[in-house]
């Protein structure tokens, strides 16, 4: 059976459209049209299968039970798998999450906020960028709950839900050490985000802490969005120009470009070479000898982030905000 449209409705029950839309949207009583024939519209809604479309049901309601979900780039594999459990959990739940990439723009992440408000979601998680305080700002102001998470920023009181990337960053070096490296590389990349700052920090304290010298040129901060074939000259150039026993990467794009490198210049992985990849990646644990890797606990982060935002959308209250933060696991393989 076809569905039938508004249009349909409103011939069937022999009244106009705008009746049958008041009624779809619950202004029948305002709009004074008598019971009996919001009974007649009602019945034939029901037998024709109608449904009205989100937007209106929004309107209606004030509720449109979907969420925004912003995050940098939704093709790396961290993302879209967080993605995937957040959008899970959610839809169990009633909710239905609409999401896009930000690629570390603020333009972009402005123009997506603004997009989800037209669209009128319940509630937003973000992965966010700097230069997005003040509209983050502006939607907590217009009682909307935010989740940030994977990165915080330090001027907005938000709700915050990551993982501990020092600790992680610190305990990779630490397992290097305690196999007896000392020319140990960090690949990361230069964009100012809270959690690749603190993957730094945590590798230069780890070396402090040791008494390994800190050297910079064993350092290399990749530009962010540049093509692959750059990132690759670069991680060559260091490893052609360093003696490095251990590598981190700070992000496991790095990591597969890395291991492109190393391929190319025929550098082992094993006991000349140890490596370990920020995120895990299937070509970390297919490749041989396997690569050791820190893991993000994803299906923790993405319970606690629905879990927040529920209790934030069910409540009749501003409740506190909160910051949760969750051990990442080094996970050594071979």
């Amino acid at each position: 059976m076809k569905t039938l449209s508004i249009k349909d409705i409103a011939v069937k029950a022999n009244v106009s459209i705008t009746t049958v839309s008041f009624i779809i949207n619950g202004k029948a009583k305002e709009k004074s049209i008598s019971e009996a024939v919001i009974k007649k519209v009602e019945k034939i809604i029901e037998e024709s299968g109608y449904k009205p479309n989100q937007i209106a049901r929004s309107l209606r309601t004030g509720n449109s039970n979907i969420i925004g979900l912003i995050v940098e780039d939704i093709s790396n594999s961290f993302f879209a798998k967080i993605a995937r459990l957040i959008e899970d959990k959610a839809y169990k739940r009633g909710y239905k999450i609409i999401y896009s990439s930000t690629e570390n723009n603020v333009e972009k992440a402005q123009e997506l906020i603004n997009m989800f408000k037209s669209r009128k979601v319940d509630a937003y998680i973000i992965s966010p960028v700097k230069g997005l305080e003040e509209d983050i700002r502006m939607l907590i102001n217009d009682n909307k709950p935010v989740i940030l998470f994977d990165r915080n920023l330090r001027d907005v009181q938000a709700n915050y839900v990551g993982a501990n990337h020092f600790s992680a960053s610190y305990q990779s070096i630490e397992s290097f050490i305690a196999q007896g490296k000392r020319n140990i590389a960090l690949v990361t990349t230069d964009i100012d985000v809270q959690q690749i700052t603190e993957r730094f920090e945590g590798y230069k304290k780890a070396l402090l802490d040791y008494g390994l010298t800190y050297r910079e040129e064993l350092v290399l901060k990749i530009h962010f969005n540049q093509n692959e074939a750059s990132t690759i000259d670069e991680i060559k150039m260091l490893f052609n120009s360093e003696k490095i026993d251990a590598v981190l990467f700070a992000t496991n794009y790095l990591a597969i470009s890395g291991l492109k490198v190393l391929k190319s210049i025929k550098k082992k992985i094993g006991a000349e070479l140890s490596v370990i990849a920020y995120d895990d990646h299937e070509a970390f644990e297919l490749h041989t000898p396997g690569i050791s890797t820190v893991q993000q606990p994803l299906e923790e982060i993405a319970e606690t982030v629905i879990k927040l935002l529920l209790s934030q959308l069910s409540s009749k209250s501003i409740l506190p905000n909160q910051e949760v933060i969750i051990p990442a696991t080094l996970i050594i393989r071979n």
